[in-house]
Order: structure tokens, then sequence, then C-alpha cells
């Protein structure tokens, strides 16, 4: 051996070869083809088609301001109680209320007016949400868009008298508050077929030849009103700020009418009562 070489590769050299050799026989044995070592896994299972749902989508929330949106937003009442109308006073002028006497669970909605907004909206809200009003209308602005006041009418509304000019009465002598209570009485039953039996005075005002003149049309009650309702808000018009048993809630004709409604009917699902109809408490005879 040289010196500084080491013997390693000669063992090597020989150990080699065995290899060769022995990995020739199994060649030969196993046939013509040489297999290497496999590596044995288990196989990833084949992604699956996702099955579609059988279950419904949930339904889209409302867009806000649809009419969808209002009714969406109108409160679960309790059945409102077999109506006890009220009793009228025998006398020779029409009662004047500000709420009506009973103390059933139970509030008034009325819209005035007329003449200057009237939402289209409007008339299917009060359909679909069964809200039941009172429309107290000028003459003139109900000749004008009848049909707009029939389709609240079909819907369930009542028309009532508010005067053909919306002028004060209070101080105005009794043939010209004649004049102004049976002239609408007399118009509105010609346009919708039924005459009105409530009247409201505009702006509230009235005085004794109010009330006569009113009974001498036929009018069975003058209404004033418990709380107002503006662009959704409710303004109560006594500290406790609740609308109470027999509470009447005035509106109008105006813009915002949708949200005055549902403010409205709110105020009567936070008190715990149920909106009815003022007709039904108020007998014609």
């Amino acid at each position: 051996m040289f010196p500084g070489v080491s013997a390693t590769p000669s063992r090597r050299i020989r150990f080699g070869t065995a290899l060769l050799a022995l990995l020739a026989l199994s060649a030969c044995t196993a046939g013509p083809t040489f297999h290497a070592r496999r590596i044995t896994t288990t196989p990833l299972p084949a992604p699956s088609t996702p099955t579609p749902s059988l279950s419904p989508s949930p339904t889209a929330k409302p867009t806000p301001g649809s009419l969808a949106w209002y009714v969406s937003q109108v409160p679960t009442f309790p059945p409102a109680p077999p109506p006890q109308p009220v009793p009228l006073p025998a006398t020779g002028s029409a009662p004047f209320w500000h709420r009506l006497p009973t103390e059933q669970p139970v509030a008034f909605i009325t819209i005035d007016d007329g003449g200057l907004a009237r939402p289209p909206a409007v008339i299917d809200f009060i359909r679909e949400a069964r809200i039941p009003v009172t429309m107290f209308l000028n003459s003139p602005a109900a000749e004008e868009h009848t049909d707009y006041f029939r389709q609240i009418e079909a819907a369930g509304g009542v028309v009532e008298n508010h005067t053909i000019t919306h002028t004060s009465l209070s101080g105005r002598s009794y043939d010209f508050q004649k004049q102004e209570i049976c002239g609408a009485a007399d118009r509105l039953e010609t346009l919708f077929g039924k005459r009105p039996t409530l009247f409201r005075p505009p702006f509230g005002n009235r005085d004794a030849s109010t009330l006569r003149a009113a009974h001498d049309c036929g009018m069975r009650a003058v209404l004033h009103w418990s709380e107002t309702v503006h662009e959704g808000k409710v303004r109560y018009q006594t500290p406790e700020k609740v609308v109470r048993p027999g509470d009447v809630l005035l509106m109008h004709f105006r813009p915002a009418l949708m949200d005055d409604l549902l403010g409205a009917l709110k105020a009567i699902h936070r008190a715990g009562l149920t909106p009815a109809l003022l007709e039904d408490y108020i007998p014609l005879t």
C-alpha cells in the first residue's frame, strides 16, 4: 500500500460488486421489468360536488321607506273588543269631545283636509295593515280627488265632514256655520253615497252656534283630538305623554302621512291599546 492511502476504497469495491450481483439475480427472478419500491399512501377522497340546500333562503329584508317596510313595522295588536257605543246627550246641540268617553282599550286615528298631499302608498298601507281611519274632508278637496278617497274608503276608511272652506267657525253667525257644515255634508253625500255623521271644525275652533248647527245638519258629534301626529312624531296634549283609552289622534293628508300613520300605531301599541273606528262607537240613532 502507498503511504497515506486508506484500504477503505477496496472494501467498498468488493461490497459494491456483491450488491450488483444480488440485484441482478433478483431482477431475473422477478421478470423482465424492474420495479422500484413503491410508497404506499392512503388516497385522498375526491372533492365532492356541493349539494344544493333544500331549505328556503332567508327572505330579504324590505327596503326602508318601501310599502313592504312600512307594513313590516306595524305592531301586532290584540283584537279590538266588541264596541260599546257611547251615549249621546238628548239636546239640541251635538256633543263636543276631545276624546271619546269610553274606557275600552281602544284609540282612534283621524286624518284631516285632503287638499295638500295624497301619498299614493297610503291606500295600500291602510288596506294591507288594516288601519281603521276616519277622514274629515273639506268638500272641494273630496270633489277634486274623489277616486283617491274612494279607494281609502274601500280599504275600510270612513269619510266625515270638515266644512267647505276650512274657515274658523268660532264667532261666525249661526247661518254661516250651518251653510259650511250642511253644504259640505250634502256634497260629501253626493260624492260617496253616504251622509257624514261626524264633524270636526277647522283648527278645532267652535262655539255654541257650531254645536247647534252641527246637530241641525245631522252630525252626531263634534270631534276635537287628544294627540297630533306630524312627520312620524306624536305630540301629546297631556303631561302623561301616553295614549289613553278613547283618545283621538289627529294627522293630515301631508307628504309624511305614511310616517304619521306608523307613529300613531306604535304609540297606540305602547299604551296597550288597539286602533278602532270612531263610527263603531258613535251610534247613528
